[in-house]
């Protein structure tokens, strides 16, 4: 479910939902709790692809900070850390 696969499909995965999240942080720092609001609101549109529970979107945070893209700011709030290095 980490991948994509022969039967998986790239919405399923955790690395298709920590795409959707890198989307969502452009807009600037957030909490879980507003990931959670919009990856929520995601899995009730009509147009959603795949459910994602919490512990995905906990799981894909973790994916996206150990390969290095998000950090956490003093406020506990997370950001892309991958467009704050390359304005510097």
């Amino acid at each position: 479910m980490i991948l994509p696969s022969k039967h998986i499909k790239i919405s399923e995965s955790l690395l298709g939902l920590g795409a959707y999240l890198m989307k969502y942080l452009k807009d600037g720092p957030q909490s879980i709790d507003q990931l959670w609001f919009k990856v929520s609101k995601q899995n009730n549109s009509k147009k959603s692809y795949a459910y994602h529970g919490f512990d995905n979107l906990i799981l894909a945070l973790n994916y996206l900070y150990i390969i290095g893209v998000v950090e956490i700011n003093n406020e506990g709030e997370i950001y892309n850390a991958a467009i704050t290095t390359e304005s510097e």
